[in-house]
């Protein structure tokens, strides 16, 4: 063993955790940390980030694109509380993250002193757990448990709090192998039995996947699964890729903007198995008619999920590749032709449209799918563009859409795909934004620039807030209240100007050309995407309205004739 500064502590911690990479922003109060950092270059490499919210969501970004814990750092302050939204985003989507903030001076604590906040206080309801840590002694063991929380179960951010005289202070450090979070086997024996003879009952099963079939792994377990059950298969927009999205049993997206088939099938199904979703209101619209022929057969490793928004016949606790594997092991093939034929039938009836003959966001989307081989990471910011990556881009792996489902923050996604080209440099990440949300977030760009990483960032230009617009159009008679963003900004100047290279779209050949030369180029690209600002996001179902009443352009037309 040997004395270390809390500096130096918390640089040995994350070197046990085989972390490599960390996003932050340095300030005062960190600054011993950063002192670390530097003689530790060659080990851990910091990316520096044009803002702290940017490096919260890096740390997301990589965390789901890898799967490890990602990590970020703040001074103290507005540094702490510019993290909050990045955490709170992880937190929605259960995604382990841990922050590393410091404070000022144990002794100055609640003494309004220079750059002291309450970042403890601030982000209790936002974090699956946090720590102040007031003595050094404390902090190896409180950096372990911190890594240890946010990967257990269902992972969440972790935060820790140091104040600067901890980061001075020294203690014995004595190096630990971290402890391997092996998710537990232990699930109820009655459960899994219950669970095989309501499936072997339902003459008409559908399988709604949700994210944590992704946390878990399970994507082989549920590919098995689904053909033994015999059953179509729909996800949330956090589900993407745990199940193929090329695969004959899979009919779309659920919900708001889900697919007809997908919101009729659940609405006429009689029992609907629920892997690793939340039962979000995005998701079942109306929760009083939500699949009301069906029982619910609810799997999750969070027991708070049950009966939490929809009620349902039975919950089965635990790992869902855990669950999976026993039930896959106890079921026999099922078969139910009558009923697949009809799901069929309804995709062969209600397939996506989008207007063929101009630029559109579903055509850029379809294009980017074209030119990547459908290999790419797609990340994505929230609104319009983020439903048409989720509609029009076939997720066929886990971890491959990265996308702010729970709080929908926008300028999530310049930030993720950040992280996640650090985390895969192998792989092309693509950010696809409107232009609302781009200009949240916008001067991460330099960050992509000042480290050479290799994004695509993809503008996709209407000119308006399009999500909030179609809204204004369809329920508040046209009345486009704060959503016209008709101003004088040039995205291929301002990329230009970061150090980026940009280019501009305006046809769909232009945007084949420009996405061919973005995927050569191997520097930062900006591609402005002119579309139409009337373009709408369909299937649409009216929020408060049950999902079996889901329209589209077609019927929209129809009805005001």
């Amino acid at each position: 063993s040997m004395q270390l500064t809390g500096s130096e502590i918390v640089i040995e911690c994350l070197k046990e955790q085989g972390v490599d990479t960390v996003f932050g922003y340095p300030g005062g109060a960190i600054l011993n940390v950063y002192d670390e950092l530097y003689k530790h270059q060659n080990e851990i490499k910091h990316i520096l980030t044009s803002h702290e919210q940017g490096a919260a969501h890096a740390a997301d970004g990589y965390a789901r694109a890898t799967g490890k814990v990602g990590v970020c750092l703040a001074t103290s302050g507005p540094g702490a509380t510019n993290l909050v939204t990045g955490i709170a985003t992880a937190y929605m989507d259960s995604i382990p993250i841990v922050a590393i903030t410091c404070n000022v001076g144990v002794s100055l604590l609640g003494k309004d002193s220079f750059q002291e906040i309450d970042i403890t206080g601030i982000t209790l309801p936002i974090t699956k757990h946090n720590f102040i840590v007031k003595d050094v002694n404390n902090l190896a063991a409180t950096i372990r448990k911190a890594f240890a929380i946010a990967k257990k179960g269902r992972p969440g951010p972790v935060l820790i709090d140091i104040p600067k005289d901890v980061t001075a202070n020294k203690a014995e450090y004595v190096k630990e192998k971290p402890v391997a979070v092996e998710p537990s086997q232990n699930i109820c024996e009655t459960q899994l039995d219950t669970a095989v003879e309501m499936i072997k009952e339902a003459k008409k099963p559908y399988i709604f996947v949700g994210g944590g079939a992704i946390l878990s792994g399970a994507s082989e377990e549920l590919y098995t699964f689904a053909k033994k059950v015999d059953a179509p298969v729909t996800d949330s927009l956090m589900g993407k890729g745990a199940f193929p999205g090329t695969d004959p049993l899979y009919t779309g997206m659920l919900g708001m903007h889900g697919t007809k088939t997908s919101n009729y099938g659940v609405s006429e199904c009689d029992l609907l198995i629920v892997i690793g979703a939340r039962f979000s209101d995005r998701v079942t619209g109306n929760t009083a008619t939500f699949a009301k022929d069906a029982k619910i057969l609810q799997i999750d490793i969070d027991p708070a999920e049950m009966d939490k928004n929809v009620m349902i016949d039975l919950g089965v606790v635990g790992d869902i590749k855990a669950v999976l594997k026993k039930i896959n092991e106890h079921l026999p093939q099922q078969s139910h032709p009558e009923w697949m034929n009809k799901i069929k039938d309804y995709k062969a009836k209600y397939p996506l449209t989008y207007h063929k003959d101009v630029l559109t966001g579903p055509f850029a989307v379809e294009e980017i799918y074209r030119q990547t081989n459908g290999e790419a990471i797609i990340t994505t910011e929230v609104g319009q563009h983020q439903m048409w990556a989720a509609q029009y881009y076939k997720y066929t792996k886990p971890r491959t859409l990265l996308t702010s489902g729970g709080l929908g923050t926008m300028g999530y996604g310049l930030g993720a795909a950040i992280g996640a080209k650090t985390g895969c440099p192998d792989k092309i990440v693509v950010n696809i934004a409107g232009d609302g949300c781009f200009r949240m977030n916008m001067n991460e760009i330099a960050t992509a620039v000042r480290h050479d990483v290799p994004i695509i960032q993809v503008v996709v230009n209407n000119h308006v807030l399009g999500m909030v617009r179609q809204w204004q159009d369809l329920f508040y008679d046209e009345r486009y209240s704060a959503t016209v963003l008709r101003d004088a900004v040039d995205y291929v100047k301002l990329a230009e100007a970061m150090g980026a290279v940009g280019l501009r779209a305006t046809t769909q050949k232009e945007f084949k050309e420009c996405f061919a030369k973005a995927l050569t180029c191997g520097k930062p690209v900006l591609i402005d995407c002119m579309i139409d600002c009337d373009d709408k996001v369909w299937p649409m179902v009216a929020p408060g309205a049950p999902i079996s009443e889901a329209f589209d352009e077609q019927d929209l037309k129809a009805k005001e004739n």
